[in-house]
């Protein structure tokens, strides 16, 4: 090796008592930094932690030693933060940060997502420009609450923090802090007030509005506050206590108006003002709690409590998920609830049921066999993709409806229904009642009861599907000596393959396409719930002149009955007919498989090759239906049971216990996953369910 080839070190990593050094020491740096902030930011920067998740705390030991040791650095940094922090407003942060700001789901959504790529900055004036710049990660709140509050404490302490209750001059912490709550208490109050809220609670409507009272008495109690000596009150103050009481009442009334919302429906507004409503009187409880003196030691636990609630808001004032979570939840629960409601006519318990849904499932096939043909014919007209998408689309909604307002079945409906109904039965039905083993083995045989009728509705469908779209082509072909299929018979054979094209995606695709149906037949429901219109329909004087009040409740009950089945099924017919289409315009391989028009398109294409199949092809077909039904099934079931999960706020850790279950009752009795075979005592839990569900 040369001796004269410089020799590199590699630079050592500085230490938070090198940079306290650095800027607090005799040089006194911090004093000259272009960017007053700079050393603040660099410290929060080695201290904060690389890996945070498996981190139990997050020790500052070191920097406590260092300002024990080193007093002319711990004065000049006290000096440095003070300077920094001095009357810099921060009540908009208790105010507006982590609350919604507007009832308008998706602008807010948009305003949240951009604010995470291209943060909004505040004067430089205000503290949220000192956090925005410092605790810039959204997860800092999580290891400074890893920190031990010993060690806060003990830094409070040795900074020479004042109290925050030394003073209410303008600008000062308590000042800011009472400019807050009145701020929130006005906000909430108007927002209480408005007449698509208020509609939701009519308990509340003889008495006077608890908002109301709970601003006049958090009025007095500021005003005290403010003009006492002391700037804080003890936590056995009688205006203390009926504030806490008032502060309940507004909280009951939240509470009954969502509760309500299964009896009356609810809009995403009326759910964004009422979840704006909670979460600002969540709020409002904590900042009160700040004004309670116990004990001296309570004046600097607050007043670190308040810092780190400070950081904590500002972090999450963007957090998207939370905030979708929590705006859809309920929504998803009304939605989730009519669904559900007609989930249970597709569980099938006797055997006279389950004949009855095959029959049922037969009707569906023979419409769906000549949908089947319509569409091939609909295919030879000359005219634009968007011409093909109409005419595909309307042949698939109004056969569709004409399958629900008939009283038959398309087996692939039933999944977003039945997935809805299971999760009702495992919330109401099941979970409260026996010991942990019996609701499992109760679920699974509800379980057991959904999948053979899904079963024998495939079936139905399919066999019937078949013949009807064969005989459908032969009658063309017998009067108009033409075989409509005779160019297209082996584009719907390989559309059927799982290995000659791209079936299981496109299975994949009608399966989400039904979860989607699902969701506005239900978002449908709750709307014409919330907007009252079977009530407005009874009432119309202009219909009950013209028709009679007994013909107008008839009219409104069908309404009420039927209406969101229809669109429902209109728009399920829009997405599968226009697919196809828009993956052409849009130059992508989309398309749509559905097990049943899989069936009638086989026997189009046998019939259009004039049996003239290779058995390869005849076995891929086959199977390919198979596939498709499974996958169908499988993304529509799954994305309802995630749906329905989440909306009931229950675990998905329950799926283990539940998988669990219904795998010892399959292989138990494999028949019954098929087959009706229980009797009437087999699960007391189950019956008992069912019948109540019968009796609304």
């Amino acid at each position: 090796m040369n001796s004269n080839m410089p020799i590199f070190k590699a630079k050592s990593k500085p230490t938070p008592a090198t940079l306290l050094i650095k800027f607090f020491g005799e040089n006194q740096a911090w004093r000259e930094t272009e960017d007053s902030l700079e050393p603040l930011i660099d410290l929060i920067r080695l201290i904060r932690p690389l890996k945070i998740k498996k981190l139990e705390t997050v020790d500052l030991q070191e920097i406590v030693s260092f300002f024990n040791e080193n007093d002319f650095c711990r004065e000049q940094f006290s000096i440095y933060l003070k300077e920094i922090i001095k009357d810099k407003k921060f009540n908009k942060i208790l105010s507006d940060a982590a609350i919604l700001q507007d009832v308008d789901f998706i602008f807010e959504v948009k305003k949240r997502i951009l604010a995470k790529f291209l943060p909004y900055q505040p004067q430089k004036d205000t503290l949220e420009y000192i956090l925005n710049q410092v605790f810039y990660k959204a997860n800092d709140t999580i290891w400074i609450n890893k920190i031990p509050l010993s060690q806060l404490e003990e830094l409070y302490w040795l900074l020479k923090f004042k109290s925050i209750y030394e003073s209410v001059e303008p600008n000062s912490v308590l000042s800011e802090l009472l400019v807050a709550m009145d701020l929130i208490t006005q906000r909430i109050s108007g927002r209480a007030l408005e007449t698509d809220v208020i509609k939701m609670v009519p308990e509340f409507d003889d008495y006077e509005s608890p908002f109301t009272a709970f601003e006049k008495e958090l009025f007095l109690i500021e005003d005290r506050i403010r003009n006492s000596e002391n700037h804080f009150i003890k936590p056995d103050d009688l205006s203390y206590a009926q504030l806490l009481v008032l502060h309940k009442q507004c909280e009951d009334f939240v509470e009954k108006a969502f509760h309500n919302s299964s009896k009356y429906g609810i809009s995403l507004r009326v759910n964004q003002n009422l979840l704006k409503i909670r979460q600002q009187l969540v709020r409002l409880k904590f900042l009160i709690s700040l004004l309670i003196i116990e004990k001296g030691s309570d004046k600097r636990y607050n007043g670190i409590t308040l810092v780190l609630h400070l950081i904590k808001y500002n972090c999450y004032k963007n957090n998207v998920r939370k905030f979708i979570a929590e705006s859809t939840q309920l929504i998803s629960y009304e939605i989730t609830q009519h669904t559900a409601k007609t989930g249970e006519h597709y569980i099938t318990e006797s055997r006279q049921e389950y004949f009855k849904m095959f029959r049922t499932a037969l009707g569906g096939g023979f419409i769906v066999g000549i949908l089947c043909v319509i569409k091939v014919l609909l295919s030879k007209a000359d005219t634009s993709f968007f011409g093909h998408a109409f005419l595909y689309s309307m042949n698939y909604a109004f056969g569709f409806i004409a399958i629900y307002l008939l009283g038959f079945t398309l087996a692939t409906k039933q999944p977003a229904m039945t997935a809805s109904a299971l999760i009702k039965a495992l919330e109401e039905g099941v979970i409260k009642k026996g010991k942990d083993a019996e609701k499992y083995k109760a679920f699974a045989i509800l379980f057991a009861r959904v999948f053979r009728s899904q079963f024998i509705a495939f079936v139905g469908n399919v066999i019937m599907a078949f013949p009807v779209s064969l005989l459908g082509i032969w009658g063309i072909d017998y009067m108009l000596q033409y075989n409509i299929a005779a160019t297209k018979w082996e584009g719907l054979l390989i559309d059927l393959s799982p290995i000659h094209s791209l079936a299981i995606f496109h299975a994949a695709i009608a399966g989400a396409f039904l979860f989607l149906s699902g969701i506005i037949s239900g978002s449908i429901a709750n709307r014409d719930k919330h907007n009252q219109v079977y009530f407005r329909i009874t009432e119309h004087p202009w219909l009950k002149r013209s028709f009679g009040k007994e013909r107008t409740v008839k009219l409104a009950k069908l309404y009420r009955k039927r209406w969101a089945g229809i669109i429902s099924n209109f728009w399920f017919g829009i997405f599968m007919g226009s697919t196809a289409s828009i993956g052409l315009f849009l130059g992508l391989n989309l398309d749509i498989r559905h097990i049943t028009f899989g069936s009638g398109n086989l026997a189009l294409a046998l019939y259009g090759a004039n049996y003239a199949v290779s058995d390869s092809m005849l076995f891929w077909g086959v199977f390919g239906i198979g596939i498709i039904g499974l996958v169908n099934f499988m993304v529509s079931f799954s994305l309802s049971l995630g749906l329905a999960f989440r909306s009931r706020a229950i675990s998905l850790f329950e799926l283990r216990f539940v998988t669990v279950s219904i795998w010892n009752h399959f292989k138990s009795r494999p028949i019954s996953f098929f087959f009706p075979t229980e009797k009437k005592d087999k699960s007391v839990v189950v019956e008992n369910y069912l019948h109540v569900e019968d009796q609304k």
